[in-house]
């Protein structure tokens, strides 16, 4: 299936709430999936938080070779470079887990741009 970036509010992993906004998240989940199973996952931090808004972040997270994204919120900047980079992006609000299984049940939405941030990259 591939590797899930989650953006996440705290570093309590699949127990935290979806970050709502991408560029200033404090951490991502990175999870790697076996069909539905999952392999592992692991809370990094977002080293691009500070000083660089959703573009320096889609980077940080491009980093971890990820196949996927849920945000709970995204400029249109940081979503067009991920379509560029083949990475399908899902919106969420609530807990990183329960994201998690509606993404294997496939009952994810996309992700509106955040009106605040449009045309820019955060």
């Amino acid at each position: 299936m591939g590797r899930i970036g989650i953006t996440l509010d705290d570093d309590r992993g699949l127990e935290s709430d979806v970050s709502q906004h991408f560029g200033q998240c404090q951490f991502f989940c990175i999870v790697d999936m076996d069909g539905e199973t999952i392999k592992s996952s692991q809370v990094v931090p977002n080293k691009a938080q500070h000083g660089g808004g959703g573009c320096r972040a889609v980077d940080e997270l491009l980093r971890h070779k990820i196949n996927y994204v849920i945000a709970g919120g995204m400029g249109m900047g940081a979503q067009e470079k991920f379509a560029a980079a083949g990475v399908k992006i899902f919106g969420y609000a609530g807990k990183a887990k329960d994201a998690l299984n509606d993404f294997l049940k496939n009952t994810l939405g996309g992700l509106e741009a955040c009106r605040e941030h449009e045309g820019g990259c955060h």
